[in-house]
């Protein structure tokens, strides 16, 4: 379906030469006058999949409303893989009914498990401190924050956003 290429947003999944790209991101130029640029928006339908576990061919989902599973590549997860925990809800975007996009919850649960110590006299609004989570993945936490306690950060970028409230 053809679509004024101002309307695409990140997520969607534009279609060029027979290849399918996902919009990573997407910046708006309006020139002053000329007729508007038109792209092929891919026919895709999102599901929202439970995540099952990974192995050597992938990632594998089940579809929870008819049980139907299906494998994505390393590929298309890509940078969003140390995110995934067991159970939790992703949308898949399917084309011809193949994985083409995967989109997680904003937010995840991690434990920090290395960080360097709670200094006496620190306040929380000081610079904040690297920080290696249970997935692996470094970021930066405030000052207060201790290795073993559990945040919320997003999946987007790692970055945190506040202590767990369990």
């Amino acid at each position: 379906m053809k679509v004024i290429a101002s309307s695409i947003r990140k997520g969607n999944i534009i279609e060029q030469d027979g290849k399918l790209y996902v919009v990573l991101t997407a910046e708006n130029i309006h020139p002053g006058k000329g007729t508007p640029v038109q792209v092929e928006k891919a026919t895709v339908e999102d599901h929202n999949f439970n995540y099952l576990y990974e192995d050597g061919d992938g990632f594998h989902f089940m579809n929870a409303e008819n049980y139907d599973q299906v494998q994505v590549s390393k590929e298309i997860v890509g940078s969003s893989a140390p995110y995934l925990q067991e159970n939790m809800t992703v949308k898949l975007s399917l084309h011809d009914g193949n994985p083409v996009a995967i989109q997680l919850p904003q937010r995840a649960t991690l434990e920090v498990v290395e960080t360097e110590p709670v200094t006496k006299g620190q306040t929380a609004s000081s610079s904040y401190k690297p920080a290696v989570l249970s997935n692996g993945v470094r970021t930066a936490v405030p000052p207060h924050v201790a290795t073993g306690t559990r945040i919320v950060v997003m999946t987007e970028d790692g970055s945190y956003v506040e202590r767990a409230k369990d």
